[in-house]
């Protein structure tokens, strides 16, 4: 049984005990490496306008070198290979949210989740799996609450509540652009 998980809260979420059985029936699911979630695969074209820790930020926030809304519609991509456990609109500042699970390996069980936030599209549904640079979503602004751009958090403790995208406690988050570069592969 996958281990280290926090309970799930969100009632449109995918079970603890569905995910663990996606991965182990499904084994090419197993993330073999992570890109950057615009502009694959190295974020060409973006640039990190408020990254992890900045103003108590969670994530980063990915904005097309255009600024303004110029990357509204913009194409998001898993940074990873995993399993859609959410895709929903969260409403408020959240808007569209896609929530993938990343197993990276079973022996020690390495677990991670990444987060895509404030999307104008969703492409994938909770329960699909997707593969490295699949296409999951747009860049979009919440419902206009924001200009365009792309929360993205990647998270250690993966299944934990949402939350508010800010805070000055990072347990269960790491820096997004740091992981991402120490386990790219070719």
């Amino acid at each position: 049984m996958i281990t280290g998980f926090v309970s799930l809260t969100l009632q449109a979420q995918l079970s603890k005990s569905e995910t663990r059985l996606f991965f182990l029936s499904n084994p090419h699911y197993i993330s073999d490496g992570f890109d950057f979630p615009v502009g694959k695969p190295d974020a060409k074209g973006y640039y990190n306008a408020q990254g992890f820790g900045k103003n108590l930020h969670l994530g980063d926030d990915w904005n097309g070198k255009g600024g303004g809304n110029t990357d509204l519609g913009d194409p998001v991509y898993a940074c990873a290979n995993g399993f859609v456990i959410q895709a929903e609109d969260l409403g408020g500042g959240w808007g569209n949210v896609v929530r993938v699970i990343h197993v990276l390996s079973f022996e020690p069980l390495v677990v991670v989740e990444s987060v895509y936030a404030h999307l104008d599209k969703m492409e994938i549904q909770p329960g699909m799996g997707v593969k490295r640079g699949n296409l999951i979503g747009t860049i979009g602004t919440a419902g206009g609450r924001y200009y365009a751009h792309l929360h993205f958090e990647i998270r250690t403790n993966p299944f934990m509540d949402i939350g508010g995208g800010y805070s000055s406690d990072t347990k269960g988050f790491t820096d997004p652009t740091e992981f991402i570069q120490q386990n790219r592969t070719n």
